[in-house]
């Protein structure tokens, strides 16, 4: 493979994680539970050769698109890093998403190649199609399909080295909008590599750790966080297709760290056989996505002795906050401003500076914070503060000792087992079903998701609606994580002078719903 002499000075992500590899290049860097041979960082740095060479090979060049809906497994880590090495902006998307909403993604993003699993290469493809995507491949979960035999088949000294600036774009992922068309966040090689460096040294990962890897990698927590993390610093992941709470007791003994959200420790405190001998030799349990309730982290604590280590991030920013590694970590608290970051408190119509103790709008700049809103420019200014301050949307105040407490969320975002549903697009696609007049969504707790989604419907005069008809007509038309656990019927929705929906007072009256499934 052609070697290029910047590489010391390269601010491409795959070479800033090369650099972290372990000398011994035979050790093992991706764990397959299923008893096929490890991954080493020498099949790393092969087979992300052969990707990176079959995408140039198809005309991919640096700053293309590359989009993929795709299950979990090392070949998905392979294509992300191969996109990496390749110049190519790697744009994962959720595999719940249905083929009506991967086309509105794909024509946003223009992606000059779609990757899916061959059994959805029929419908998907077609979306591609209507896109105006000039290739689709497929990969499973187990790594087959067209795009790894191409791969496969390309020469790893035929893919040209790309240097990338820190500026450059190495990923896109989607946010849902709290109204309109979805946003493109722009990560960008140094966004990620910074975030990486800061959460290695601040959770002291080496080569020597081995993580439970159950996350996501459609997901900035398990694609960046996780991954990354440990690629740079040498060590390996057991790398699970999901989270399956007795798969994940079965491969404790053998990990040293965990990631997850607040659902899969909830999980874990409910099943008989997670005791605090299982895990007495584990040296770090991370949580995120969600907030952490207090409860789960105080029954965690007195299970296992282990404290939970609550962060804060976001798709635009990554890993903003952390609860300390050495030192308190708190119950209710997303920790302290990582290194480099910054965290300030505003009044949120003004930006004026809060104080200690005070709540408002949650504000980060750093060199975590993203580049913008993809082909956005005016919603990116909006969301940016003179001074290159973010504006998060979440509502929060800081302690006298710097420790960030998230109180609410401004944009009614609801987290349903570490995964974000916005409501106004709920509330479409209930507005689009007939018989319905209107429609209210709203989070409620729920024991095991952390928050579920409720739809409080309003059916047009004479129509007769039942729960479970309204459920189904929503399941082709959106994600199953978006799907409303529970349909509200009633005659009429709560509205203020304004003539504005009060969601408090839903809220208010449905917080215990999954308490009382009578309700």
């Amino acid at each position: 493979m052609t070697t290029s002499t910047r590489r010391g000075a390269d601010g491409n992500l795959f070479a800033v994680l090369r650099a972290g590899f372990p000398a011994d290049r035979a050790r093992p860097a991706i764990i397959r539970p299923d008893g096929r041979t490890p991954l080493s960082y020498a099949d790393i740095e092969e087979q992300t050769a052969r990707m990176a060479a079959y995408l140039q090979r198809l005309g991919i060049r640096p700053g293309d698109r590359v989009a993929a809906q795709v299950e979990k497994g090392a070949a998905t880590l392979i294509l992300y890093l191969g996109c990496l090495r390749a110049g190519a902006v790697y744009l994962p998307l959720n595999t719940a998403y249905t083929p009506p909403e991967v086309a509105g993604f794909l024509a946003d993003a223009e992606p000059s190649l779609f990757v899916c699993a061959p059994e959805r290469r029929g419908g998907l493809g077609e979306a591609g199609a209507l896109a105006g995507v000039p290739r689709v491949e497929t990969l499973d979960a187990a790594g087959e399909g067209s795009l790894t035999a191409a791969a496969q088949a390309s020469a790893a000294d035929s893919a040209k080295e790309i240097s990338r600036q820190e500026d450059d774009l190495a990923a896109i992922l989607y946010t849902s909008g709290t109204t309109g068309r979805s946003k493109g966040a722009m990560l960008t090689h140094g966004n990620l590599a910074s975030n990486a460096r800061t959460l290695a040294a601040a959770w002291h990962f080496s080569g020597t750790d081995r993580l439970l890897h159950a996350l996501p990698v459609f997901h900035s927590h398990g694609l960046f966080v996780a991954t990354n993390v440990v690629l740079l610093t040498g060590g390996a992941m057991i790398l699970l297709p999901r989270f399956d709470v007795d798969e994940v007791i079965r491969q404790l003994p053998a990990a040293t760290a965990m990631m997850g959200v607040p659902t899969y420790y909830s999980r874990l405190l409910a099943h008989p056989a997670f005791t605090g001998e299982l895990v007495r030799h584990m040296r770090l349990f991370v949580s995120g996505s969600a907030p952490l309730s207090a409860e789960t982290f105080r029954a965690f604590a007195a299970r296992t002795g282990h404290a939970i280590l609550e962060r804060y991030g976001m798709t635009e920013t990554n890993m903003n906050t952390a609860n300390p590694y050495d030192g308190e970590r708190i119950a209710g608290s997303c920790g302290q401003p990582l290194p480099g970051v910054e965290i300030r408190i505003t009044e949120p119509d003004t930006g004026r500076a809060l104080g200690v103790g005070e709540i408002g709008m949650i504000e980060i700049r750093g060199p975590n914070v993203f580049k913008g809103y993809w082909r956005m420019a005016e919603r990116t200014a909006a969301e940016f503060r003179d001074g290159g301050f973010f504006v998060s949307g979440d509502l929060g105040r800081l302690d006298e000792r710097g420790y960030l407490y998230i109180v609410g969320r401004a944009k009614d975002l609801i987290i349903s087992g570490g995964l974000n549903v916005y409501p106004k697009e709920v509330e479409a696609a209930l507005q689009r079903l007939p018989g319905i007049a209107d429609a209210a969504v709203i989070g409620a707790p729920h024991g095991d998701l952390g928050e579920a989604v409720v739809a409080v419907v309003v059916p047009e005069a004479g129509v007769r609606l039942s729960e479970e008809r309204v459920i189904a007509a929503l399941r082709p038309r959106l994600a199953a994580f978006k799907v409303p656990k529970r349909i509200v019927i009633v005659d009429g929705l709560p509205l203020n002078a304004m003539g504005k929906v009060q969601k408090s007072a839903l809220r208010g009256r449905y917080a215990a719903i999954f308490d009382n499934p009578g309700n």
